[in-house]
């Protein structure tokens, strides 16, 4: 036998695939080892039989007639002919055939060479694919939030009905195109598509990322998107689903409340202002001993004034920001109790938080209430400094009152340390409101120093909801 007959013949036995070869009367002149495996017979039962009667004749089918008598004889090979068939030894199963002539020197007739795929698996695997696809894109159709399922290049592979009908395209218009080129490059945002590049590699999901513009036949819109990495089990491919939630009417009535709650804090100012000044025109008539109680109820109306003022200017309308609060109190103090020639001034030192309008009302009457009194009892000469000061100190924040005035060394403090000595103090009714404690201090030979620890009550600078309730 020569060298190149054995190696053709290592060759056909380490192919995959089922081999047979056929003469020219489709009598099978042999198969390889993987013929014999996948239709489970043996070269005894094979070789020279026709191939219409092997094995009870479960390859007398019609379509590989027709590919052996029909298309071979005019063609010199044939490539992915697709047998579907009921095979009594191993099912039904989906074959594919791929047939070559094979002549030698001299011959006209030859052989047959039909190499057999079993593609079952993958064929069954693509109808799954294609059941789970129609299953998915009904599921995609049913939501009423429009949605687009990107691939890994961030090209679209389908939207649903209600993202077609709403923008007003068709899916041929978005299939394979990327979010940001669609209408008018809307989506064309640079924050959105960075956020967008790790939502698959880093599995970061999108939340509530607001766009808003003018779209086509829609007008001035607002949508929140929303994005998530998806997959299917067993499968190593990855998309990503893309939801776009129109909030339009929602942002209008947020806005609309808080126009409507600015309105509303602005006539509470007026209304307190005038009770201000009501207060201060009857101190100039009142005995000398009421007068220190009206201009403290004068103090106090004012910081509540001052609130209402901030949040009717505020544009975010859940939240004030402290330092600027603290400003506000800080010029009502000194204009109620301080003279134009006076020598206590009042500074402000106040990291970039919030608080919620709701807590502000007892948190501004505490810093009125230790001004008040820094102003009343640290500076009988008239002149020095008060610091009212907020910073945030670890989970709690920190309020500060300081004051370079006599100091309480060898006096009774005006402010007990303990918050059960306090009885009826204003400062203890405040602290207990917001749930704070105060802080002993060392007691100085000179100035005072007030710390109240209160829970975090306040958010972050930027218009975050209050971090406790």
């Amino acid at each position: 036998m020569a060298d190149s007959e054995i190696a053709a013949g290592d060759i056909v036995e380490t192919v995959p695939s089922a081999l047979i070869i056929l003469d020219q009367n489709l009598i099978i002149k042999s198969a390889n080892r993987a013929f014999y495996q996948t239709f489970r017979t043996s070269p005894q039962e094979t070789e020279g039989s026709l191939i219409y009667n092997l094995g009870n004749r479960q390859w007398d089918i019609p379509a590989l007639r027709n590919l052996l008598e029909s298309v071979i004889p005019h063609r010199a090979s044939v490539e992915g002919f697709e047998v579907e068939h009921d095979f009594p030894t191993i099912g039904r199963r989906t074959m594919l055939v791929n047939a070559r002539k094979i002549l030698r020197g001299g011959e006209h007739d030859g052989y047959i060479l039909l190499a057999i795929e079993d593609v079952s698996e993958e064929r069954e695997a693509r109808k799954e694919s294609k059941r789970t696809w129609q299953l998915t894109q009904s599921i995609v159709d049913t939501i009423r939030d429009p949605l687009v399922v990107l691939e890994t290049d961030m090209t679209i592979v389908t939207a649903s009905k209600a993202f077609l009908t709403i923008f007003g395209i068709t899916q041929a218009e978005t299939k394979g195109r990327r979010v940001s080129e669609l209408l008018q490059h809307q989506w064309d945002v640079p924050a959105l598509r960075h956020l967008m590049e790790k939502v698959l590699p880093e599995n970061k999901p999108i939340e509530s990322f607001e766009i808003e513009d003018v779209f086509p036949g829609l007008g001035r819109r607002v949508f929140n998107l929303n994005a998530r990495k998806i997959s299917q089990p067993g499968n190593h491919a990855h998309r990503m689903l893309l939801v776009f939630e129109d909030i339009t009417d929602r942002k209008q009535r947020e806005r609309d409340a808080v126009t409507l709650t600015n309105e509303i804090s602005h006539r509470i100012k007026n209304n307190l202002q005038i009770i201000v000044g009501l207060i201060a025109f009857e101190s100039r008539w009142t005995a000398a001993p009421c007068v220190q109680g009206y201009q403290a109820m004068q103090t106090r109306i004012g910081a509540i004034a001052q609130l209402y003022d901030l949040i009717s200017q505020s544009s975010r309308g859940r939240t004030v920001a402290v330092g600027a609060y603290l400003e506000e109190i800080a010029k009502t103090v000194s204009a109620s109790l301080l003279r134009n020639e006076s020598g206590i001034k009042i500074e402000v030192k106040a990291e970039p938080l919030e608080i919620d309008p709701d807590r502000a009302v007892p948190f501004g009457l505490l810093v009125n209430e230790l001004a008040t009194n820094a102003i009343k009892h640290a500076f009988p000469d008239g002149t020095g400094r008060i610091v009212l000061s907020v910073e945030q100190v670890g989970d709690e924040i920190e309020l500060c009152v300081t004051d370079n005035g006599i100091g309480m060394k060898d006096k009774d403090p005006n402010l007990p340390k303990a918050p059960e000595k306090r009885g009826s103090d204003y400062v203890a009714i405040f602290v207990r409101q917001l749930g704070g404690t105060i802080v002993p201090s060392a007691v100085e030979a000179t100035g005072t120093i007030v710390r109240v620890r209160l829970p975090l009550l306040l958010a972050p600078s930027g218009g975050a909801e209050p971090i406790a309730a």
